[in-house]
């Protein structure tokens, strides 16, 4: 479904067993940033009444989501921690287009926000099938249903507001250039790294 160029490599859990507590910090700054990211449509797009209500819900669930992950973080004794820079999220964000018509920056951001959550959903399956913490396994299990369903919703998007833009081809390109970005990860105890 996810069409991903390049799987994770299940040996990338081995790295995130080392340190659950740095994985956890990522995560929840993770869904912090997907839920910036959803408002920042509704705000640069404010015209699409349903690109707004779905943000908005989005937003929601992404901060949800945070929540789940502190409360993890505090569970096992620990403090949130700052914020990580994500490398690879800037990495693709340098694959959006810019300087063009507002329709077609829109179909490279939903794009862009559909790779995150595709990558998201394959690390999620990829921790739920490897990671030795069964209630981490579940909890990882679950959110990967919910970034698959993101990722399906920005696609859908995409292709509702392309305006004769072949999304097809442009997420192929998204997919050959994601595979380049993401060689250069997976060994670091981060959702990305």
């Amino acid at each position: 479904m996810l069409k991903l160029k390049l799987p994770t490599d299940p040996r990338w859990v081995n790295i995130v067993e080392t340190n659950i507590d740095e994985i956890l910090t990522d995560h929840a700054f993770c869904e912090q940033k997907a839920a910036t990211n959803a408002i920042s449509l509704l705000v640069n797009y404010p015209e699409l009444s349903d690109l707004v209500d779905a943000m908005t819900a989005l937003a929601k669930e992404e901060l949800t989501h945070f929540e789940m992950v502190h409360e993890k973080i505090k569970a096992r004794g620990k403090v949130l921690g700052r914020e990580r820079r994500d490398e690879y999220v800037n990495e693709l964000y340098a694959f959006v287009r810019k300087g063009y018509k507002r329709e077609i920056v829109l179909v490279d951001r939903l794009l862009f926000s559909a790779m995150i959550e595709a990558r998201s959903c394959e690390r999620f399956r990829v921790l739920s099938e490897n990671i030795a913490d069964k209630e981490l396994a579940a909890f990882y299990h679950e959110l990967m249903i919910s970034e698959a369903n993101h990722y399906t919703m920005f696609i859908k998007f995409a292709k509702k507001y392309a305006n004769g833009e072949d999304v097809d081809k442009r997420w192929e390109e998204y997919l050959e250039y994601e595979a380049k970005v993401i060689a250069n990860y997976g060994k670091r105890e981060t959702i990305h790294g």
